[in-house]
């Protein structure tokens, strides 16, 4: 069993930067892939990024590539997501999912992993 806890949100101004931490418990970390997805009130849960449990393969959304980019220190048992260039359109819930599959294959399907954070609150203000 993993159980996630996500950290980090926050209010910016747009152009600022965020940089949201995925903490997880257990052992089996490291053979997770890890996912960050976000919800806006009214709007269904939206991928935004994936990373191998090597780390060492990434996928993002159309929406977030160049500005956002998603780590991981397995040592720390911690995902990051780092946002940059933040728009008031990036704001939602952000949530952290791991995936038993260790790759990046199928990461836009919330039906793919099989934890879940709480999510953790990011306001853009314009």
């Amino acid at each position: 069993q993993v159980q996630l806890v996500e950290s980090g949100g926050g209010l910016v101004q747009a152009g600022g930067s965020l940089r949201l931490s995925c903490a997880a418990s257990g052992r089996t970390f490291s053979r997770y892939a890890m996912g960050w997805f976000r919800q806006a009130p009214g709007k269904e849960r939206e991928f935004v990024a994936k990373i191998s449990s090597s780390g060492g393969s990434t996928i993002y959304a159309d929406s977030v590539k160049g500005r956002f980019t998603i780590s991981r220190d397995n040592a720390k048992n911690t995902v990051y997501l780092q946002m940059n260039s933040l728009k008031p359109e990036d704001t939602a819930v952000y949530l952290c999912a791991a995936d038993r599959n260790p790759t990046t294959g199928r990461a836009s399907s919330p039906h793919s992993y099989e934890h879940w954070g709480q999510g953790t609150q990011v306001t853009v203000s314009s």
